[in-house]
C-alpha cells in the first residue's frame, strides 16, 4: 500500500507575525514529501513511525465531530497492521514534517471531505484551516493550520489575516535569474512549542508588541506584496529591514553560531536571513540578489535554492 504523496512547504513571510494578523505566504517546496505506507518487513524508523500514528489516532478520535470526523474503524485498522508515515522531510526544519502528516489523514480517512478538485471558496479554505489546525496542535500545542492546508492544497496560500486566506499565484521563476530565494541547514533540530512560548512571553512587554505592530508587521506585509507584485528592489530593501528586526528581537530563535553571519548580510548586502518558521534550528531563510556571492559568502554552508527571481 502507498497513498498519495504530500509535500513541504515553506513559509516565505509571516512567521510570528501571522500569530497577530500579519500578511503571510506559503509556498510548496515538493523537493520533500511524504505518503502513507505498509510494508511486509518494516524498518525501525516505520516502526517508530507506526508507534506515533498509534498517538495521533487516539488524539483525533477526541477531536469535535462538529469540526471533522473520521472513518475511525478503517483507520485503527490500518494503524494496527503497521500503517506509517515515510517521508524525507525532515523533523524540527520549519518545513512542515506536521503538516504532510495530517493532510495525509485528512485526505484518506476523512468523511465529507473538501477536495482540491471544488472550487476552493474562502469559507472551504477556512473550514480546512481549522480542522488542520485542531489536528495539527497534536504536534504542537497550537497550530494555525497553515502546514497542512499547504500540504493538502499544493498550490501557494496568502494569508491576509486570520480569518481571510486565499489561493494565490507567484510570479513565474527565473530560471536564469541571479536572484534566489534559499535554505541553510543549521544542523539543529528546532522545535516549535518552545519557542512559541517563549514569543507569547515577550508579547507581554509593551515594547515588544509596539515593535511587532509598528515594525515586523509593517515589513512583513511589504514583502509579500512586494514578491506577489514582483516588485525585487523594494523586496530586498524590505527584506533587509525584517532580517534586521528579527536580528535585534527574535535573538532567542536564531541559534547562536548564525548571529555574526545573519549581521554579516545585512552589513554587505549580500544575502539577507530570517527565520524559517519558528526558528530555533532547522533550516535558516535566506534571500539574495546574486546567488554566486552568497555563495561565495556562505562558502561553509550548503545553500538549497528554493526559488529563482
Amino acid at each position: 500500500m502507498k497513498g498519495p504523496l504530500f509535500y513541504s512547504k515553506i513559509l516565505l513571510f509571516g512567521e510570528y507575525g501571522i500569530i497577530k494578523d500579519s500578511k503571510g505566504l506559503s509556498i510548496p517546496y515538493n523537493f520533500y514529501n511524504g505518503a502513507l505506507k505498509k510494508d511486509e518487513s518494516p524498518t525501525d524508523e516505520a516502526i517508530k513511525s507506526n508507534n506515533s500514528l498509534k498517538e495521533f489516532t487516539a488524539y483525533i478520535e477526541s477531536i469535535d465531530n462538529n469540526i471533522v470526523s473520521f472513518d475511525i474503524k478503517r483507520l485503527l485498522e490500518d494503524v494496527h497492521s503497521g500503517m506509517y508515515f515515510d517521508s524525507s522531510i525532515p523533523q524540527g526544519y520549519g518545513v512542515g514534517s506536521s503538516g504532510a502528516l495530517v493532510a495525509a489523514i485528512y485526505d484518506k480517512y476523512a468523511f465529507d471531505k473538501i477536495t482540491i478538485l471544488e472550487n476552493l471558496t474562502r469559507e472551504k479554505l477556512l473550514k480546512l484551516k481549522t480542522i488542520f489546525s485542531a489536528m495539527e496542535s497534536f504536534f504542537h500545542g497550537k497550530s494555525s493550520g497553515l502546514d497542512p492546508l499547504n500540504s493538502y492544497l499544493s498550490i501557494p496560500i496568502l494569508i491576509n489575516s486570520k480569518d481571510n486566506i486565499e489561493a494565490t499565484g507567484i510570479p513565474a521563476q527565473q530560471s536564469q535569474g541571479k536572484g534566489a530565494v534559499f535554505l541553510i541547514d543549521s544542523g539543529i533540530i528546532g522545535e516549535t512549542a518552545p519557542m512559541v512560548s517563549i514569543f507569547m512571553e515577550n508579547m507581554k512587554q509593551e515594547g515588544f508588541r509596539n515593535m511587532l505592530k509598528t515594525q515586523f508587521i509593517k515589513h512583513t506585509d511589504a514583502c509579500v506584496d512586494d514578491f506577489l507584485k514582483g516588485d525585487i528592489k523594494s523586496l530586498f530593501r524590505n527584506t533587509k529591514q525584517l532580517s534586521k528586526i528579527v536580528l535585534n528581537n527574535f535573538k532567542p530563535m536564531i541559534p547562536q553560531q548564525f548571529h555574526d553571519l545573519w549581521k554579516k548580510g545585512i552589513e554587505t548586502n549580500e544575502y539577507f536571513l530570517k527565520l524559517c518558521g519558528s526558528g530555533g534550528g532547522g533550516y535558516i531563510l535566506g534571500f539574495t540578489e546574486d546567488i554566486e556571492k552568497a555563495k561565495q559568502s556562505l562558502a561553509d554552508y550548503k545553500l538549497e535554492v528554493v526559488y529563482n527571481f
